[in-house]
């Protein structure tokens, strides 16, 4: 089975002017598409080849063996979850269950804020922030490189993606703005609320 590159749910400029058209193309078309190709070529003619995405990224966490297939295949699988954690006019408060969650959970949607723009503007170098349900419970937390939640048991709700090749062009060295701009214009909450439905 060869993985293919998922198109994005919109086109490339429907982020704009948080997220260019530019951004958007490099991003996907450049950093992604390499680490697809990269995990189809690692894969060929092994074991994992019959293997969903996922389950490659479950089944190589922690192996030194496999360090740079999970490297690749969880950065795959982030950026297909990141992508969808935005839409084009999103972002503001959460409405529906998560907004719920939210409320029970850390008190209020300022302090979800706080806590998941803390996650994304002190992730030290490339990495991820992420909102997930673990134990049934909400947690915000942050990961390096490649890392991410599946491979702690908890249910990945929202990302957003910290390395620079995600706002560099559009923020230059100004991650908080790019975070801001995340929450206040981009964010997917009707992902977030299918995601937690599904938990």
């Amino acid at each position: 089975m060869t993985l293919a590159l998922p198109p994005l749910p919109y086109p490339h400029d429907a982020l704009a002017p948080w997220i260019s058209a530019q951004t958007l193309a490099i991003h996907h078309g450049k950093h992604h598409q390499a680490y697809v190709t990269n995990t189809n070529s690692m894969i060929a003619g092994t074991a994992f080849a019959a293997k969903p995405l996922a389950d490659i990224v479950l089944a190589t966490a922690g192996q030194a063996e496999h360090a740079g297939l999970f490297d690749n295949a969880a950065q795959a699988w982030n950026h297909t979850f990141y992508w969808s954690s935005m839409k084009p006019k999103g972002g503001g408060r959460p409405t529906g269950a998560i907004a719920q969650k939210i409320a029970a959970d850390f008190g209020s949607h300022e302090k979800f804020v706080e806590l998941f723009t803390q996650a994304g503007t002190t992730q030290f170098g490339s990495g991820w922030a992420w909102l997930s349900l673990h134990r049934g419970k909400l947690e915000i937390g942050k990961t390096g490189n490649a890392g991410t939640p599946l491979t702690t048991g908890a249910t990945p709700l929202l990302t957003l993606d910290v390395w620079e090749h995600a706002y560099y062009l559009d923020f230059q060295n100004r991650r908080p703005d790019y975070v801001r701009a995340f929450l206040d214009h981009l964010v997917n909450w009707d992902f977030a609320n299918h995601n937690l439905a599904k938990a």
